[in-house]
């Protein structure tokens, strides 16, 4: 199972998902994993790798790219980098 460590989050999100975890009787952690299996753990084809070409075509603009999930990467390294 994988862990999810969150940085930055500011005071007022922190505060508003500490409330809705408390309406919704969980906890935090809980509440925050209800809410990313929500939107991101679906079992509707939507979801699936098999439509991460669409997305990324849908994201340029229609405009193929070459190396686009290596620039992704990239990039996200870079701001983990900044993140230290």
């Amino acid at each position: 199972m994988a862990v999810l460590n969150i940085r930055n989050l500011s005071n007022a999100v922190h505060k508003r998902l500490r409330i809705r975890a408390a309406r919704n009787g969980r906890s935090m952690e809980a509440e925050a994993r209800a809410i990313l299996t929500e939107v991101c753990g679906g079992l509707g084809a939507e979801n699936t790798a098999e439509k991460l070409p669409e997305l990324i075509l849908h994201m340029y603009g229609g405009t193929p790219r070459e190396h686009t999930v290596e620039e992704l990467i990239s990039e996200r390294r870079k701001e983990a980098e900044k993140e230290r």
